[in-house]
């Protein structure tokens, strides 16, 4: 017996706009995403590393998204996938689906009692799509900036055609949430590793302006999270580099500042590190504390003498 599908079940009304887009020099796939809607990542972004990504939308048929994903894992195409999963679906006329591949390949749905300004735009290894929208430029404008941004990385890419997609008119209703997922194109050894960036906005005045701001938090922390790497193995020089990377995109930021310090420390450089820790110090004096327990776990390599210098600024 076939189970029908229908949007009483699914209870989530994500009119939107949304991207799902590869990068065909790093195989990368993500999913960009905005709406007045709470929560639109939970409901419209599915993905997974070395298969594809799916965005379900419009009024959700939330199963769409891992069904889809098995879909594929089956080899079935993203015409395919759609077609068996609008088969079985009630509501078929009220969808907004789209699934692109780990191959490129893509397909797009936009049923016909979408509320309108609805549709979509395929071309190759993107589709962009919007439903309930104040105009009919939003996917056109979103198409525009996909080609035009094409040289940046993906992430940064779909956050473009997001933007762009806004200044056309967006949701008629306003904004509230945004999400951004990112998947590899082959499937990592360590299944932890999927997604690469999961970013997500629940509730804002200015859901893409966060996300933006997030995504380049993100960017300094996968500096940070190579310098704790490079300390792991004890690379202290190229510790100091990341951490100094990540340093000069939020140069307030105190952790970032603090484990600067404390690489420039370890590659015996005490003087630069002292202006660093002095500063860090100043502002909360619990990174004070953590100084002191840091040798014991020999993350700070330091003679005794240079390590009471640290301890001591005022």
């Amino acid at each position: 017996m076939i189970q029908k599908y229908n949007h009483f079940s699914n209870n989530a009304l994500a009119h939107t706009y949304s991207i799902v887009a590869r990068n065909p020099k790093t195989g990368e796939m993500g999913i960009g995403v905005q709406s007045h809607w709470f929560s639109v990542g939970s409901v419209v972004s599915w993905g997974e590393a070395g298969v594809g990504v799916v965005a379900t939308q419009s009024l959700v048929n939330k199963s769409f998204g891992l069904r889809g994903l098995d879909l594929l894992k089956q080899g079935k195409t993203p015409k395919e996938s759609i077609e068996i999963l609008l088969s079985d679906d009630e509501g078929g006329d009220v969808r907004q689906v789209s699934i692109l591949d780990a191959e490129g390949r893509v397909a797009t749905h936009t049923g016909s009692k979408c509320i309108k300004h609805a549709g979509h735009r395929v071309g190759e290894n993107f589709s962009v799509q919007a439903n309930m929208m104040l105009s009919d430029q939003v996917w056109p404008s979103m198409v525009e900036a996909f080609v035009e941004y094409n040289k940046l990385p993906l992430p940064e890419q779909i956050v473009k055609c997001l933007e762009a997609a806004e200044s056309a008119g967006g949701d008629l209703r306003g904004r509230q949430s945004a999400a951004l997922l990112i998947v590899s194109g082959q499937a990592p050894e360590n299944k932890w590793e999927d997604p690469i960036i999961d970013l997500r906005v629940e509730d804002h005045p200015e859901p893409l302006e966060e996300i933006n701001r997030l995504l380049k938090v993100w960017r300094a922390y996968e500096h940070m999270n190579n310098g704790d790497l490079a300390i792991e193995k004890g690379n202290m020089g190229k510790a100091l580099e990341e951490y100094n990377a990540a340093m000069k995109k939020f140069p307030d930021n105190l952790e970032m500042k603090y484990w600067t310090a404390v690489s420039l420390a370890n590659e015996n450089k005490l003087e630069e590190a002292l202006v660093l820790f002095k500063n860090v110090f100043k502002k909360d004096k619990n990174w004070r504390l953590l100084t002191e327990r840091l040798p014991h776990s020999e993350l700070l390599n330091i003679n005794e003498e240079d390590l009471k210098k640290i301890l001591s600024l005022k």
